[in-house]
């Protein structure tokens, strides 16, 4: 009985020091993460990304994005509900992260909707019918004329500013800002430079809820 006892100690002490363990393990990948964010905030906050919300907000969420990625699409509008609950509370930048075959083509066009006061639009209208254009996993530029046609969009300019110069680098520096970062996979998301410590959305909704008590 009492070599049994203590076979049973041994054990729980063992799986008490793994749990430890591994959550120390845990504990120091964010923290070496959130000190990544701080090192390589110009990295991360650039002025000319698309943004949503009060500028001077105390809560500053920036997500690496592709609209190809089902998930981005599906956590968008989750993203966007949590906004309005918090009214001039949170900003929403993004960041292009064109990690899809042919989804750097995709993103060049929404950036030159942009300029045409139209990137919310285009963007929703991308999400909504991604299942027409994302085949395979794969971007295919060529069939996303007809879900941008409600827009109204001026096409000939569309496609002139889609392929300026400037928008081929603005895209190359966000890939560039996403390998600094360590952003291997989209939507990745920073709150105030803090990465999620693990993906999900609702830890996510945790960092934001974070962000907000500490602001008051």
């Amino acid at each position: 009985m009492k070599q049994k006892n203590l076979f049973i100690a041994v054990a729980a002490l063992l799986v008490l020091a793994f749990a430890g363990g591994a959550y120390f393990y845990k504990q120091q990948q964010a923290e070496a993460a959130a000190q990544l964010a701080k090192q390589n905030m110009a990295a991360l906050v650039r002025a000319d990304a698309p943004s949503f919300g009060n500028p001077n907000a105390p809560v500053h969420i920036v997500e690496f994005f592709d609209p190809a990625c089902g998930t981005c699409r599906e956590f968008y509008p989750l993203v966007k509900a949590m906004m309005t609950a918090h009214p001039d509370k949170i900003r929403l930048s993004l960041r292009y992260a064109p990690f899809h075959p042919g989804s750097e083509s995709v993103v060049k066009v929404l950036e030159a909707a942009r300029k045409q006061d139209k990137f919310e639009p285009a963007l929703q209208a991308l999400f909504a019918a991604q299942d027409a254009w994302v085949i395979n996993h794969s971007s295919h530029v060529e069939l996303i004329g007809p879900v941008l046609e409600p827009l109204q969009l001026d096409m000939a300019r569309l496609q002139n500013d889609a392929n300026a110069p400037e928008v081929a680098a603005m895209v190359a520096r966000d890939l560039a800002d996403a390998k600094i970062m360590n952003v291997t996979m989209t939507p990745e998301y920073f709150v105030n430079g803090k990465p999620l410590p693990s993906f999900g959305f609702e830890q996510l909704r945790a960092l934001v809820d974070e962000a907000l008590a500490n602001a008051k």
